[in-house]
């Protein structure tokens, strides 16, 4: 089985080792600087977390390579095209993100990422620390769980009623996510996980830590920064605070699609 591992950070480079030492043919192109792998016969082809940043090329943050997203459509008509945050349409895709079965694992050096930076940056403990989680998605899962762990003093945010009685069941107290706002300033630290503009108004976030683990965003950053709001984007954290592990859970979903692909030819 021969694979290709199209750009990516050193999450890519784990993988591409652990692929390897799987038994799988692996070849790269855009992921180390003198690489040439070549798309047409391969299997499978493996893209990076995200797939693309710009909405036209290939994220390739380390060997700055330009290499379009249409160049995946040169790929054999039955490859496998693993996608991590992109469709590519009429192409045998597998959109990794999506997965539970990915996102799951990859909540883990999230969650863990968020709260290290969280640890380092505030002069008091997280113990007893008022923490809010906006959201009850994968990664909010995980985190509630890892600062409840902690003795935080959590409260998640979420809209539907089977979450506030799962959140009831765990002994988590909850508020519905439109009272974030309304509330914030009840907290000591704020980890956000959702793509919605939450604080039109900052004033409610001058005395605590926000910490944005969403893909858009929840506030204007720039607008935070002037206003002395201590708020921070952190895209990419198991890329950057645990590539070990995230390169191995890469390894491993693709190990486990490439199993459930080949049971269906």
């Amino acid at each position: 089985m021969n694979i290709l591992i199209i750009g990516g950070d050193l999450r890519m480079n784990i993988a591409f080792d652990e692929l390897k030492n799987q038994g799988y043919i692996v070849d790269s192109l855009g992921l180390k600087e003198d690489d040439n792998g070549k798309i047409e016969y391969v299997d499978v082809v493996l893209l990076p977390v995200p797939t693309t940043r710009d909405g036209k090329n290939i994220f390739c943050p380390q060997t700055n390579k330009i290499i379009p997203l249409e160049y995946v459509k040169k790929a054999n008509k039955n490859a496998l095209i693993l996608s991590c945050g992109y469709e590519f349409k009429d192409l045998n895709c597998i959109d990794y993100l999506k997965l539970d079965s990915f996102c799951f694992l990859n909540a883990v050096p999230t969650a863990e990422g968020a709260i290290a930076k969280a640890i380092n940056d505030t002069p008091f403990c997280l113990w007893k620390t008022k923490v809010l989680v906006v959201g009850n998605g994968r990664i909010a899962k995980i985190l509630a769980d890892r600062l409840k762990a902690l003795k935080c003093d959590v409260t998640v945010s979420a809209r539907k009623t089977r979450d506030f009685a799962h959140l009831d069941a765990l002994g988590i107290k909850y508020i519905h996510t439109s009272e974030v706002a309304k509330k914030a300033k009840d907290f000591n630290i704020i980890f956000n996980t959702i793509d919605v503009k939450l604080f039109d108004e900052l004033n409610s976030l001058k005395n605590c830590y926000l910490y944005d683990l969403s893909t858009k965003g929840c506030i204007d950053f720039d607008k935070a920064k002037q206003s002395g709001i201590k708020a921070q984007k952190l895209p990419g954290i198991p890329g950057k605070i645990a590539p070990l592990t995230a390169g191995k859970i890469i390894a491993q979903t693709t190990h486990q699609l490439i199993g459930e692909w080949v049971c269906k030819i």
